[in-house]
């Protein structure tokens, strides 16, 4: 593979997905961090000469000219008492000084940190001071009569002091307003500054928005997508298609590790297709068996009963003819060729019906074990009647399988359950069944003479048998068929180490789609 550093992005080509992240990452923090401290002042200082216009320099100037209209007032009273002596005119004085008073309150802690609007006030605080000396309350004070002669005897005075006090507010208001208007400059530039640092902060934002994607891409999302690529290739069958790395060294290690993989595949497409050529031969030696075996199959159905009816026929015929006739022994070797004719013919026919198990047998449809094993109980009535067995069940559901299979499945059990019985009691059999999950856990519990431990796996055995023909007649094929079918349907089978006296048999089978609900039902009605 082509994976060199020479050939992938010059000094950064050992640089991992994870170290160029880092370092991307680093310095978009470094210039955002710097970009924010520059827009942090930009707010700082913008909200601090807002606060300056807001909090100071426009209620100061409108402060003052509360306090000129205040002793405007304070004036105007004075000349209107000084001129008529009617007490009236007293009432827009008095007002006026307590404007005046409450205007200077608010003024006084506005002006502290500025020298020049401090002395500002003062003067207008000491001319406002020597113009109520003088004149306001002389005046004020004085009774009508008194009041018109010493308004009139100090009225130049008055109107120069007066005047004075005048420009003194003027002069004020004249540099409040000055340092509202600089304020107001100051906060307009403040917000101009403002915009043009956030907006270059967007500006930055975006950019670094584009290099990340373009990083991305270049770095990650374009070699991974080359390498999708030709990993799809791969995928789709072209095994010869070469699988090269780009971009960090962590991918074009991805990618080395994606061709191993390839290079390994094709070898074990190799040997695969070499391993499914001999399948196939194998095959078609287990076809060309399996035929023979359906053949011999049908030759001992046919051809091999024709000649066994007929040995078993002539023995029995001759039993009854000269049955009697002849010696002892002759009777007795007469009985055994009648006795292993029939014993050929039950074991022909019992490992007929082993083999057809899941061969010739298999109607998969849902079947209602109920009536299955309502047939199979006719079938068996005769046994049941002589042995005087006594058999009950819960209720069965249905499930999916063949009805043929499943009947030989309860024939067996339950003439096995028959004719193990014990010699002290009549054969009391009860089958359960129960959901378990995804199965139906069903049991064949009887009160027969048993199983012994030891041979409790045995007898699933294909002619197994535990005890002699003599004492229990049957080819020991019985339970080995039953495992046949259980397992051709999924399901298990086993005996119950645990349950004495007699014989537990379990098995399960699938729970088919459609018979939940209707086990359901049934176990309502009852």
């Amino acid at each position: 593979m082509s994976s060199s550093p020479s050939a992938n992005e010059g000094p950064f080509a050992g640089w991992t997905v994870r170290r160029r992240l880092q370092a991307g990452v680093a310095a978009a923090l470094v210039v955002l961090a710097v970009l924010g401290s520059v827009g942090g002042w930009a707010m700082w200082r913008t909200s601090q000469l807002t606060g300056e216009l807001v909090d100071r320099r426009s209620p100061a100037l409108i402060a003052s000219l509360r306090v000129e209209e205040a002793l405007v007032n304070q004036e105007t009273g004075i000349r209107g008492y000084g001129l008529s002596g009617e007490a009236d005119f007293l009432q827009p004085y008095e007002q006026g000084v307590a404007d005046e008073r409450a205007a200077l309150r608010k003024l006084r802690p506005l002006v502290q940190g500025d020298t020049r609007a401090r002395a500002d006030l003062a003067a207008v605080e000491t001319l406002a001071g020597r113009w109520q000396e003088r004149i306001a309350r002389p005046v004020s004070s004085a009774s009508a009569g008194d009041a018109v002669k010493l308004a009139a005897s100090r009225a130049t005075e008055g109107k120069s002091t007066f005047d004075a006090l005048r420009h003194a507010m003027a002069r004020q208001q004249s540099h409040l307003q000055t340092e509202r208007t600089a304020a107001t400059r100051s906060l307009r530039q403040s917000v101009t500054l403002r915009n043009w640092v956030f907006a270059l902060i967007a500006l930055v934002i975006v950019l670094l928005a584009a290099l990340v994607f373009e990083g991305l891409r270049r770095t990650v999302t374009g070699p991974l997508d080359r390498l999708g690529l030709a990993a799809r290739e791969v995928a789709e069958g072209r095994f010869d298609r070469a699988i090269t790395g780009t971009g960090p060294a962590d991918l074009r290690r991805l990618a080395s590790d994606v061709e191993s993989m390839r290079l390994r595949l094709v070898r074990e497409l190799e040997f695969s297709e070499a391993s499914r050529t001999l399948l196939d031969e194998q095959a078609a030696d287990l076809k060309r068996s399996n035929a023979e075996l359906e053949q011999f199959a049908y030759v001992a159905s046919h051809d091999l009963q024709e000649p066994l009816r007929k040995v078993s026929s002539f023995t029995q015929l001759l039993q009854r003819r000269y049955g009697g006739q002849l010696d002892e022994r002759a009777d007795q070797y007469i009985a055994f060729a009648v006795d292993g004719a029939n014993r050929m013919q039950v074991l022909i026919n019992d490992l007929l019906a082993f083999s057809r198990v899941g061969r010739v047998h298999n109607d998969q449809r849902t079947v209602e074990l109920e009536e299955t094993l309502n047939a199979v109980l006719d079938s068996l009535s005769v046994a049941v009647e002589e042995s005087g067995a006594e058999i009950t069940h819960d209720p069965l559901p249905g499930v999916l399988g063949d009805a043929t299979q499943l009947g030989m499945l309860w024939q067996n059990l339950l003439s096995n359950a028959i004719k193990f019985r014990s010699p002290d009691r009549s054969p009391r059999i009860h089958i359960s069944c129960a959901a378990d999950g995804e199965n139906w856990e069903f049991a064949v519990t009887d009160n027969g003479i048993g199983i012994a431990p030891e041979f409790q796996e045995k007898v699933f055995v294909l002619f197994q048998r535990l005890h002699t023909k003599d004492a229990y007649p049957g080819t020991g094929i019985g339970l080995a068929m039953c495992k046949k079918v259980v397992e051709f349907h999924g399901g298990t089978i086993g005996i119950d180490p645990g349950h004495t006296p007699g014989t537990r048999v379990v098995f399960t089978l699938p729970v088919s789609p459609a018979a939940p609900a209707a086990a359901a039902e049934r176990e309502t009605e009852q």
